[in-house]
């Protein structure tokens, strides 16, 4: 049974679809959706999001300064998704990696610890961004 849409949660799923690989704070979306002609309050983003992201279809990305949303392109396919965050431009990617499935089952097995890898998210230095910054470190 598929589960009841609303027009927000269209507009709010295809806000983030947009987006690609570029997590947003709700009050940004909540200004592209009414630079579309789809003013829509922040508390209902926030709810539109928090069924989202129960779904798998959105991914909850905590920050220092707050949460990011992002479309997740690899639910549809049942995968488990890897997040990794460039620290220094933001740019989220989503990775399947067997090793890091084989980490995670390492740690469940020999640890008895359960990762959840839809609350981990990897942060360092994406290749441009870590190129970049090699390049000015030879200055």
């Amino acid at each position: 049974m598929m589960p009841y849409t609303t027009k927000q949660r269209q507009a709010v799923l295809q806000a983030l679809e947009r987006r690609g690989e570029r997590p947003v704070a709700v009050p940004e979306l909540a200004d592209a959706l009414r630079r579309e002609g789809c003013p829509v309050g922040l508390a209902t983003i926030y709810r539109q999001l928090e069924r989202l992201a129960e779904t798998g279809t959105v991914h909850r990305i905590a920050t220092e300064t707050g949460a990011l949303y992002q479309y997740c392109p690899r639910r549809d396919a049942g995968q488990t998704c890897f997040l990794l965050r460039c620290a220094a431009c933001g740019r989220v990617e989503h990775l399947d990696c067997p090793q890091l499935r084989s980490l995670y089952q390492h740690l469940a097995a020999e640890h008895r610890f359960q990762v959840d890898p839809r609350q981990t998210v990897l942060t360092g230095l994406c290749a441009l961004c870590a190129e970049q910054e090699a390049e000015h470190g030879e200055n």
